[in-house]
């Protein structure tokens, strides 16, 4: 399973991945003609700050995803564990279910009344793009991750710490 990791070290929070990820869901896909669409198109990640800091939050793809279980239409959905949770807003009736039990807060009513949240960009995942809001980055704070991946490396950088750790006292 893909997810997007955002190095907070890196990330300035200049709102680029929010840009970039409503462009890609305009129907014009160029930022001076999305500004005049109507309904406008809605981020489905969204820079918050904390303490000053800025985190970029949007839907994490839970593996047991909260948000599918609650909707009683099935507008959310995972295909397979490789997929992300997709959505299908011609089943979605707004009621909300997702947003309440989402740990993340990564679901909102866009404009229209039916939820919106992020697939990863899948359709430029096939096409063997990077998510918008990765490919926006100027920083390279976010980037698309393969989940166990992210352990194993935690795992090595914690093994070659303490290994430093270790023998640098004999």
């Amino acid at each position: 399973m893909k997810l997007i990791a955002t190095d907070l070290k890196k990330c300035v929070g200049c709102h680029s991945c929010e840009i970039a990820c409503a462009i890609s869901r305009s129907r014009s896909k160029t930022l001076m003609e999305a500004i005049l669409e109507e309904p406008k198109p809605a981020s489905r990640v969204r820079v918050i700050a904390v303490d000053s800091h800025p985190i970029p939050m949007q839907c994490h793809h839970c593996e047991d995803a909260p948000c599918a279980s609650a909707c009683p239409t099935k507008a959310l959905y995972r295909p397979s564990p490789e997929h992300p949770v997709f959505f299908n807003k011609e089943l979605c009736i707004g009621c909300s279910s997702c947003v309440l039990v989402c740990p993340f807060g990564a679901i909102r009513k866009a404009p229209g009344g039916v939820m919106a949240k992020c697939n990863l960009c899948f359709d430029r995942l096939e096409e063997g793009k990077q998510p918008a809001c990765v490919e926006a980055c100027p920083n390279k704070a976010r980037k698309l991750v393969v989940a166990n991946q992210v352990a194993e490396d935690k795992l090595r950088k914690m093994a070659t710490l303490i290994t430093k750790q270790e023998f640098s006292k004999e």
